[in-house]
């Protein structure tokens, strides 16, 4: 019996994977209709997370296929041993052309699990994580929509392969390019953004047990201010705010002033593009006001 979605709200939460109620609401159908999950939204959001989470909460292997161009199904499915296959023939070299069968070589004990088919065959139910599936060809993306359509494989050598067990699929995409509509019919979608103010500090105290309420704070408003920055090209991602604070825990910080920023600044700003950008548009002067800024967290920040 699968979880309740109070009991998988309670899981994320110990997890520490802050959320919203509209995320758990759509994990929580997804996992219940055994539907994939489409999770988009910019690199750095917490997409990839969800699914490492999901493979925690539910006890389950995570498997995962990373998605790149020229991604095909000999790397995603499987291939066969041909070395094995090789010294196998090479061994048997004295036995008669008839005795080494064909179907002796293709058989199960040379064949190679790659991500998919390893999650197909699982004893158990899987976390199938594939990982950026904007970056694969179009070609790739529909052979893979007809797998998730079926969760069965086949190959030519040794027939049908049905799923052992029907595997929890999660794909990411950072939007790269648009996804078929094949594909999106056969998931159920979400949408994840940047954390809002609030809920980054639920993060950061979360994920740094220690950190300081007030320094929480001026850590979130800070990122969040460089994320609203229009022509920035690479926001700094919730890992990187996490990597950040723990840092300043290093460097034994309390409280963030534009000096101790832009010092460590390297630590968010990971482009010497971007590092530019900050020193003529933002500056110190700007994230002293962003620390400043009472608006964001309003009575509940508690640091004023």
């Amino acid at each position: 019996m699968g979880l309740t979605l109070g009991e998988l709200r309670s899981s994320f939460k110990e997890a520490g994977y802050i959320c919203d109620e509209q995320t758990v609401l759509t994990v929580f159908l997804a996992l219940d209709l055994k539907k994939p999950l489409l999770i988009e939204g910019a690199p750095g959001v917490g997409k990839t997370e969800m699914g490492k989470v999901l493979a925690q909460v539910l006890g389950s292997e995570l498997i995962r296929l990373q998605c790149y161009e020229g991604l095909d199904e000999t790397k995603a499915l499987y291939e066969w041993n041909y070395q094995r296959q090789l010294l196998r023939i090479q061994m048997n070299r004295n036995l008669e052309e008839a005795e080494i069968r064909e179907e002796d070589l293709f058989s199960d004990r040379y064949l190679l699990e790659r991500p998919l088919l390893k999650a197909i065959r699982s004893e158990e139910q899987a976390v199938l994580l594939i990982d950026e599936v904007d970056k694969c060809d179009p070609e790739f993306e529909a052979f893979l929509f007809e797998v998730l359509s079926d969760f069965q494989v086949s190959i030519p050598e040794l027939g049908t392969i049905p799923a052992r067990n029907i595997p929890v699929v999660v794909l990411t995409s950072n939007n790269e390019r648009e996804l078929s509509d094949g594909l999106k019919r056969r998931c159920l979608y979400l949408y994840l953004d940047f954390p809002a103010v609030e809920k980054e500090v639920e993060i950061i105290k979360a994920k740094v047990p220690g950190v300081a309420d007030r320094l929480a704070w001026e850590i979130a408003r800070v990122v969040a201010r460089l994320r609203r920055q229009p022509d920035l090209r690479k926001k700094p991602s919730i890992a990187e705010t996490l990597d950040w604070t723990r840092a300043l825990q290093a460097l034994d910080r309390s409280r963030l002033d534009g000096k101790v920023v832009a010092d460590t600044l390297n630590l968010l700003l990971k482009t010497r593009a971007d590092q530019q950008l900050f020193a003529g548009q933002i500056g110190p002067e700007g994230i002293e006001q962003a620390i400043n800024d009472k608006k964001c967290g309003g009575e509940a920040c508690g640091c004023s």
